[in-house]
């Protein structure tokens, strides 16, 4: 890497859902001295930095989402020396450390929040309205997580607006002392020495002012695939996703970049092309992501393609790509049902690690772990509480890691761990995976070590070749090198046939079996090849 490049271009991001980590205490909930403790691990992983789940008080109504305190810090997690402590750990090992930070929206125990209460000084810091005469909410924008997005207060006998639950009410950009309050979120963590910022819903900064009704979506068009289905009746083109919404993003870029040598990256989880995800660093953040990636069910390389080509129309973007996070069914269960095999999670990691951007990697997923199956009785989530049994909510890409076989918890602690460890976990913690030079961690090691070397892989142009479906091809291009980057995203074995690759010369960083022979590459099922070129 070039002096001039920045370290999050072509970086790994390893995603830390702190609660399920590692507990160091033994009451169930992971923690900051736990996490510590793991270090190691993540830095033998070839990682280059680690970003943690929100870390500040909350009263948990959304496990951490609804923040009470933006200058402290969860007492569950862990106190400041404690964090401090980490984060002089991490440094140490060349880890750079991202919080995860929530500036839409407070929770409602947030003092902020029960000042706008009085009226005063904070009056306008929330986005409130008078009811309808019929005494309705005030339009038809609705919740993320199902119903109106409005609840009325009696002691201002107005509603307020909340995106998500109604303990969650949305925090008012549009005052400009309420957003420089939450500018100042930014520096005060950037002054403690955190390397940068993940941020929660980047595109719903800025609401309408004149609060027009959203339209809805055409019936046909409506997708009921996962717990989004209610919010999804409608476009949301008003309470969230204005063009004006790159002010915000802007503005807190420019707080970021006071303080030499860190990143930012947004969430966009909805009309990210109308609010400003894929705008270049010099005017939004440094890096976006969108859901294409997180959403597509299907298997295939259609959906690879149509979101690369859409980023295509933004060269100056630099993207972040994930396929799995705190929200997201995981990877191997979401494309390969409850009874995938590891060569899917293999392939699917070798993919993840290959395409152009900064690459998010969920914990977990270096094991290969498949989504964990709970009872109504152990959901915690509140998305699962409103939609089971349609949706079980988030819970089974939240259970703690699996750190030892052998161990009660699964070795994350000696308590009981506040969500079910899961027993299909069992065969896959990091303590078997240890032993075996074949398991999905060893392949995990060894790319990301290839990766780190490869100035292709990390930093290069993608190209896309063509290959018949369900072959995914594409070349990595820098001056230099160029790798090509070839998938059999099927079970069943595939053919990629083309006279050039027998001039490419075979690197052995790849995952299942493959075989070159008169022009034509033989891929197993799961397979992915890489060559030089």
């Amino acid at each position: 890497m070039s002096d001039a490049t920045p370290w999050w271009q072509g970086a790994v991001i390893y995603q830390i859902y702190v609660r399920s980590f590692c507990d160091s205490n033994g009451d169930g909930y992971g923690d900051f001295a736990g996490l510590e403790s793991k270090l190691d691990y993540i830095a033998r992983l070839g990682v280059d930095a680690i970003w943690l789940s929100p870390i500040h008080p909350s009263p948990n109504r959304d496990w951490g989402y609804d923040v009470s305190d933006y200058e402290n810090l969860n007492a569950d997690y862990g106190s400041l020396l404690d964090f401090e402590r980490l984060l002089a750990a991490a440094h140490a090992r060349g880890l750079k450390v991202m919080t995860d930070e929530v500036l839409a929206h407070t929770s409602d125990e947030h003092a902020w929040f029960g000042e706008s209460l009085k009226g005063g000084d904070k009056a306008d810091w929330y986005v409130w309205a008078h009811p309808r005469e019929d005494g309705t909410a005030p339009n038809n924008w609705l919740a993320a997580f199902g119903g109106a997005a409005w609840a009325y207060q009696p002691a201002r006998r107005q509603y307020y607006h909340h995106k998500f639950l109604r303990q969650q009410p949305k925090l008012n950009w549009r005052n400009p002392a309420a957003r420089k309050a939450a500018l100042a979120v930014l520096d005060l963590w950037l002054a403690r020495g955190v390397d940068g910022f993940r941020l929660d819903v980047a595109n719903a900064y800025f609401h309408d002012a004149s609060l027009a009704d959203n339209p809805g979506v055409p019936e046909d068009k409506r997708t009921r695939h996962h717990w989004a289905h209610a919010p999804n009746l409608q476009y949301h083109f008003h309470d969230s996703n204005l063009v004006e919404n790159i002010e915000a993003l802007d503005d807190i870029r420019r707080t970021v970049d006071r303080h030499p040598n860190r990143f930012v990256m947004g969430e966009f989880s909805e009309e990210p092309e109308r609010c400003g995800c894929f705008a270049p660093p010099d005017v939004g953040l440094h890096s976006g992501y969108s859901f294409p990636l997180l959403e597509a069910r299907k298997l295939g390389p259609e959906f690879i393609r149509a979101h690369f080509a859409m980023l295509a129309k933004y060269p100056a973007h630099w993207p972040s790509v994930a396929f799995c996070n705190h929200d997201i069914m995981r990877t191997l269960t979401r494309f390969g049902g409850p009874d995938a095999p590891q060569s899917l999670a293999r392939m699917m990691l070798a993919l993840l690690l290959s395409l152009k951007g900064t690459a998010l990697v969920y914990q977990g997923e270096e094991l290969g772990l498949p989504e964990a199956d709970l009872t109504r009785r152990q959901l915690r989530d509140p998305v699962g509480d409103l939609y089971y049994p349609f949706s079980k909510g988030r819970d089974g890409c939240r259970t703690p890691m699996p750190w030892n076989t052998d161990a009660h918890s699964l070795g994350f602690t000696d308590g009981t761990p506040w969500l079910p460890m899961a027993p299909a976990h069992r065969a896959l913690a990091v303590s078997a995976q240890e032993r075996d030079n074949a398991s999905t961690l060893a392949f995990t090691r060894k790319f990301l070590a290839a990766r780190k070397a490869s100035a292709a892989l990390r930093l290069g142009e993608i190209e896309f070749l063509d290959a018949p479906s369900p072959v995914l091809a594409f070349a990595r291009k820098t001056a230099n090198e160029t790798t090509l980057c070839v998938f059999n995203m099927s079970k069943e074995a595939s053919e990629l046939r083309d006279l050039s690759l027998a001039r490419a010369k075979p690197l052995a960083i790849g995952c299942g079996e493959a075989s070159v022979a008169a022009g034509s590459l033989s891929l197993a099922p799961y397979a992915a090849w890489f060559a030089r070129v």
